[in-house]
Formats: C-alpha cells, sequence, structure tokens
C-alpha cells in the first residue's frame, strides 16, 4: 500500500483563511471597467441558481477566488461552508483522498476512518482552484459527483450523498488541454455551465489608483508610515505599467513599499517595479538582461528559460548575418560544436530567408 504523505500547508482552507498575498474580499474596490461589470452581473445572476456549475477564468492574482467567494456569499448557501481546494498544491496522489475521504485501512497510516471535503462541504460549496491540474482518473470522479452528486470513500463501497455547489478555477486554457487528451471533454462541459472571465489588470486600468490608495492606506497604517497621497508621477508610473502579476503584484508592490520606504506622498522613486514590465518594457534581450543584472530582482521572478532562449536566438542570429549564414563559421564564432548549432537553429526555426523565430512562449 502507498505510504500517504502530509498535505502540503494551505492546499486547503476554510472560507476565513488566505495565504500571504492572496486577493481577499477586503481588497475589493468595486470597478468601473465595462468587463468587470460584466463579470459582477454574472456572479449576481449565477448567485440565485443553487447548483449551477461555474467555472471562472483568468491570469493568477486577477481575484478568481474573490469571485467565487462573492458568488457564495450572495447564495442561498452564505450561512453554510465554503471549501477551497488548490488542486496544484497537493500531490495527485492525496487529492483523491482529500477530496472523497477514505476508509479505515485504505491505505498505509490510515488508522481511522476521514470524511473528505466534500462531506465537509456539504450543504455549501466546494471550490476546485486550478482544476486543470487534476488528473484523469479523478476527473472521472468528479464528473460523478457534478451528475449524480454521490461518490465512495477511497477504499470504500457505500456511494455518499452530498448536496454541494461546485465551482472551479483555472489560468490555463481547459479547451485547449481538451484537444490535446489531459482534460476530459464530458467534465469540461459540467464545469462551464456558467464560464465567469476575471480581466487581468491591465485591461482595467481605471481600478489601477482606486486599488493603491486602498493598499497605501491600508499598509500605511499596519506599519505606522506617513504616507497620505500618491503624487502625479506615481499615478502615471503606476498606470503605465503592465502589471503581469495583477492584484497580487500591485497588493506586495504595496506592501513592500509601505514597510521599506518613507514619506508623505508617494513619488516614483519608492516604486522599485520590474524593467520588463515597464512601458517600452519590449526592449531588446541586452536591455533586458542588463536591467536584471544591475537591478533588483522583481518580485515576480525572473522569466529564466524564455530569456535564455531569447538570448540564444539573439546571439545566433547576429553571429549567422555575421557570416552570411555559413554555418560552419557561425559554430566557430559562437564556440559550438556545428551539430549544436544546427539543434539551436532547428529548435528556435532560424532561417536564412529572412524568417527568424517562427515559435511563440518565448516573451
Amino acid at each position: 500500500m502507498p505510504i500517504r504523505q502530509p498535505i502540503p500547508e494551505a492546499a486547503t482552507r476554510p472560507q476565513d483563511a488566505a495565504p500571504p498575498g492572496a486577493f481577499r474580499p477586503q481588497d475589493h474596490v468595486r470597478s468601473v471597467a465595462p468587463s468587470m461589470r460584466a463579470a459582477y452581473a454574472i456572479a449576481e445572476q449565477v448567485a440565485r441558481g443553487d447548483n449551477t456549475s461555474v467555472l471562472i477564468a483568468g491570469e493568477s492574482g486577477t481575484g478568481k477566488e474573490y469571485f467565487a467567494n462573492l458568488i457564495h456569499g450572495m447564495s442561498a448557501r452564505r450561512d453554510q461552508p465554503f471549501v477551497e481546494i488548490h488542486c496544484a498544491a497537493i500531490p495527485s496522489e492525496l487529492l483523491e483522498s482529500e477530496l472523497f475521504g477514505h476508509e479505515k485501512g485504505a491505505f498505509t497510516d490510515a488508522r481511522a476512518q476521514k470524511p473528505g471535503l466534500l462531506e465537509l462541504a456539504d450543504g455549501g460549496t466546494v471550490f476546485l482552484d486550478e482544476i486543470g491540474e487534476t488528473n484523469p482518473m479523478l476527473q472521472v470522479k468528479l464528473l460523478r459527483v457534478l451528475e449524480r452528486r454521490t461518490f465512495k470513500r477511497v477504499g470504500g463501497t457505500k456511494d455518499i450523498s452530498v448536496n454541494v455547489r461546485v465551482m472551479s478555477a483555472t489560468n490555463q486554457d481547459l479547451e485547449c488541454l481538451m484537444h490535446s487528451g489531459r482534460f476530459r471533454e464530458d467534465l469540461y462541459y459540467r464545469l462551464k455551465v456558467v464560464p465567469l472571465y476575471v480581466p487581468p489588470l491591465r485591461e482595467r486600468r481605471e481600478d489601477i489608483l482606486p486599488l493603491s490608495l486602498l493598499f497605501m492606506e491600508r499598509f500605511s497604517r499596519q506599519f505606522k508610515k506617513p504616507f497620505r497621497s500618491v503624487s502625479p508621477g506615481a499615478e502615471r508610473v503606476l498606470s503605465e505599467y503592465r502589471w503581469p502579476g495583477n492584484i497580487r503584484e500591485l497588493r506586495n508592490l504595496f506592501e513592500r513599499t509601505m514597510l521599506l520606504e518613507t514619506g508623505e506622498a508617494l513619488e516614483p522613486h519608492h516604486l522599485k517595479l520590474s524593467p520588463r514590465a515597464r512601458p517600452g518594457g519590449e526592449s531588446t534581450i541586452g536591455q533586458r538582461v542588463d536591467a536584471y543584472l544591475n537591478a533588483s530582482l522583481p518580485p515576480e521572478g525572473v522569466p529564466f528559460e524564455p530569456l535564455i532562449e531569447e538570448l540564444e536566438c539573439a546571439l545566433i542570429l547576429r553571429a549567422s548575418y555575421a557570416t552570411k549564414w555559413n554555418q560552419s563559421r557561425t559554430a566557430e564564432l559562437l564556440n559550438l560544436k556545428r551539430d549544436k548549432l544546427r539543434y539551436r537553429m532547428k529548435l528556435y526555426h532560424l532561417r536564412p530567408d529572412g524568417g527568424e523565430v517562427a515559435r511563440t512562449g518565448t516573451e
């Protein structure tokens, strides 16, 4: 029998708990952006459907968990449990046991019967975050829950009925996963009875300043700092930045800035933002590498592999043009063996006909 390891901390949590940096209900500023007004309208309508499944899509950090909480809070289930399961944070071999529970002796260390999170959420809402990370076997069992509202514990034979609403979220393209065979088509359509899209912050710039003021007020009070206003220059920096980490990145920026900086008015020099996502962020590879090496690394991290790939492409192209696409001379110029050069040229689709890089995913 397999030995079950402890579940990672914060992989599952009740309604009022949230990890550091999460977009929480108190982070909410009612948006005036048309795309967000549409999302709120869908949330308000779907809250009236007691069992209707909702699939919340959007980039990381946009507030998908907030919308799940919002729908639950407006629904008739508001006084019942809201249970969140982060599917990517729990090893696949443990996720089934966490969801469905297990019987005594079902596996090593299963010394007692344990109810699953679906049972604990009976009468309320289950929120499956990062649903795209589930394996095919678990997807079959989730489909049964959605269709019949029944399941069996791991190692059990008895059907257990539950009355739960299932909401799920993803920052992946589930249709892509479905067409590649990694996500079940029938489950996809059962989850997506009502789709709700949460737009990224860069598509609703009207919200940047109100959210900034909210976070500045909160963290300046928490850290006993005198910040009270945002200068026009800082407003411009905040409004023009691309916010790849969305609201989570904005919140973390203000927590860090209020902790480390001082002043009454927030100025541009207080804001330590990633050079990659600033206006004109589509800079040359050399400028981006230089920025990463000569400034503080951005809080969201460095896109290491795409950056290395782009650097390789740029160097191979420059050497190829210098040698008029003579592969032997190019390889010598780059101190590469010719077969390694040819492998990289094939990998990056580099051709002497002017087609430089015919691939995606290296932003």
